[in-house]
């Protein structure tokens, strides 16, 4: 399984995203390929917000190793699954879709919690104290696609 973890600048939410689900998967010994990337371009080669690191290290987590990318066409092909963390970045994501296969692939990541409500994971950027309301969300969606897809 290939999962593709997406939000806005690739620097708070997916990155964290990424470290939770691929810090469950080596707890239980899946063998999943687990990336992140931003719809927006403005900090690739830069890594997560110091608060992203910071609340992942709380939870015995080190996402410091992580660079931010944008998403590449070549993301749909390679990827089974790819999370949106909000309705601006799955519209986004749908946009950028070649096909209906593609589109297949895309998914709201608090779905997986909540089916069928579209809630966004918040940007936590301007908000210091959003990234532990972040990371509690994200870990309870990371759960949730372990028991689904795994």
């Amino acid at each position: 399984m290939k999962v593709l973890m997406v939000c806005l600048g690739n620097i708070c939410r997916s990155p964290l995203a990424e470290g939770i689900l691929r810090h469950k998967c080596a707890q239980q010994k899946l063998d999943w390929y687990i990336d992140s990337a931003g719809t927006g371009k403005w900090h690739i080669g830069f890594g997560p917000d110091y608060r992203s690191v910071q609340i992942a290290n709380k939870h015995g987590i080190d996402i410091s190793g992580q660079r931010a990318r944008s998403v590449h066409s070549a993301d749909y092909e390679e990827f089974d699954l790819i999370f949106a963390m909000d309705t601006a970045n799955y519209k986004d994501l749908l946009g950028w879709a070649l096909d209906k296969k593609e589109e297949s692939k895309i998914k709201l990541i608090l779905n997986e919690v909540y089916p069928g409500e579209n809630r966004s994971v918040p940007d936590p950027y301007f908000d210091d104290n959003g990234f532990q309301n972040v990371y509690d969300m994200l870990d309870k969606a990371c759960d949730k696609i372990i028991e689904k897809y795994a």
